[in-house]
């Protein structure tokens, strides 16, 4: 597992279709990655955006495919908000038909001019997020890679909400227990999918989990 941060610069095409977004506002910034599910195709994010001369955050109900529910502090033309939004369907296709399974992460920013997209995932996934953003968003002027390492307050954070969610069920219910309390027929009755998505899930997890942990370490 790697973290990378990727900075691009928009086509033409992309530009003109992100233009309404920036009637109002020069840029926004992602501060924190509350929630993220491509399934449904549902984001929750703790931005920071630069509005323009005359444009009012308390008139400002949306940026772009996000939905403003809360301005949480305002200093100039600077103004922190709860936002969230959905991905387009087009977005939602891709994903699942490459198995992308990125957790985002911060430093992420998006103006007219560049797009930086910050993101934790396995070598694959990486890979195949920079062809679709090459195919479809703009030229990628930079990629920076980091190795995740493991910091115990925020072990679970490599996790998508599904796999943290069912990897949580199953220590509640007594999956990890020596010996177990549930098999994994009936786990995957109580978290309501099949027991080989339910063990995919898990796997997944688990190697992510011991991928955090092992990065600390040399051989």
């Amino acid at each position: 597992m790697r973290k990378v941060v990727i900075e691009i610069e928009p086509y033409e095409a992309t530009k003109e279709a992100q233009r309404p977004m920036f009637k109002d506002i020069h840029s926004y910034e992602v501060l924190e990655v509350l929630k993220v599910d491509h399934v449904e195709g549902l984001f929750v994010d703790l931005i920071e955006c630069r509005l323009k001369e005359n444009a009012s955050i308390h008139e400002l109900k949306r940026i772009g495919n996000m939905e403003v529910l809360s301005v949480i502090k305002s200093d100039g033309d600077k103004h922190t908000c709860l936002v969230k939004g959905h991905e387009s369907d087009t977005a939602k296709v891709k994903f699942k038909e490459e198995e992308l399974d990125l957790i985002y992460t911060t430093p992420s920013m998006i103006s007219e001019d560049k797009v930086i997209v910050s993101f934790i995932s396995g070598q694959r996934e990486m890979m195949r997020f920079a062809e679709m953003v090459r195919e479809h968003v703009g030229r990628i002027t930079k990629m920076t890679f980091k190795q995740a390492t493991y910091d115990k307050k925020d072990l679970l954070s490599v996790l998508t909400d599904k796999q943290r969610g069912i990897m949580m069920a199953a220590f509640r219910h007594g999956y990890y227990d020596i010996p177990k309390r549930i098999s994994s027929e009936r786990l995957s009755h109580q978290v309501n999918i099949s027991r080989p998505t339910l063990l995919e899930h898990l796997r997944k997890a688990e190697r992510r989990i011991l991928a955090e942990i092992m990065a600390g370490y040399s051989e």
